[in-house]
């Protein structure tokens, strides 16, 4: 099996062109849209601007925490491939998904196994689960192994402070897609440095495979 990445929290066009451009680019690349508390939101403005970079062979993802009519109405039109959502209910992501024509991205937050078990209710209209942190922008870990042996009818995708010096086989076991953000970050900038290393990593891994 082939594991997939998403690289998360992208802000600036030298760092996207730089993906988009790899020899080996991540599956997904990730924008905050609506969440201003992270140091990696997007302005509308810079939004329109950043995602006039051609993306090539990458799948571009909104990501979004419960978003309102006003900001689902501005993205519209963007070359979203996929919207990342967060805090919302079935019934929302059901009528966005059809009313936007976009493949969903369920964010589920996990801190214990209960958490785990809400994935259900998504079973019908997402494309992808994703299992994450509490901690949203602050880049905090969760228990993996609470997701380890559970069979899923979907991709599933995995966040919560990967890091590049992880042990990426570890995750190989248990997700489809890995996603990181903070952990290609210097200083809570991109640094290309530590993507080319991850991105390497992962070929690397895949190649084996």
């Amino acid at each position: 099996m082939i594991l997939k990445s998403k690289i998360c929290g992208v802000s600036d066009s030298k760092t996207l062109n730089y993906l988009v451009n790899h020899n080996y680019p991540p599956q997904f690349v990730g924008f905050i849209v609506n969440y201003p508390k992270s140091n990696r939101y997007v302005d509308k403005k810079k939004l329109k601007e950043l995602l006039k970079i051609n993306k090539k062979k990458s799948l571009y993802v909104a990501v979004l925490v419960n978003p309102d009519q006003n900001i689902l109405g501005e993205i519209k039109d963007l070359p979203f491939d996929y919207y990342q959502l967060y805090n919302c209910d079935p019934n929302k992501i059901q009528f966005i998904k059809k009313k936007y024509n976009k493949k969903i991205i369920t964010a589920l937050t996990i801190e214990k196994a209960e958490d785990v078990k809400e994935h259900k209710l998504f079973k019908d209209i997402t494309d992808i689960y994703l299992f994450d942190s509490k901690g949203y922008e602050k880049s905090i870990p969760f228990n993996h192994s609470l997701i380890e042996n559970i069979k899923f009818n979907k991709e599933v995708m995995l966040a919560g402070n990967i890091q590049i010096n992880d042990n990426l086989e570890n995750f190989k076991k248990i997700a489809d897609i890995i996603d990181i953000s903070g952990g290609l970050e210097t200083s809570g900038l991109k640094d290309i440095s530590k993507i080319e290393i991850f991105l390497n990593k992962i070929k690397n891994l895949n190649n084996e495979a």
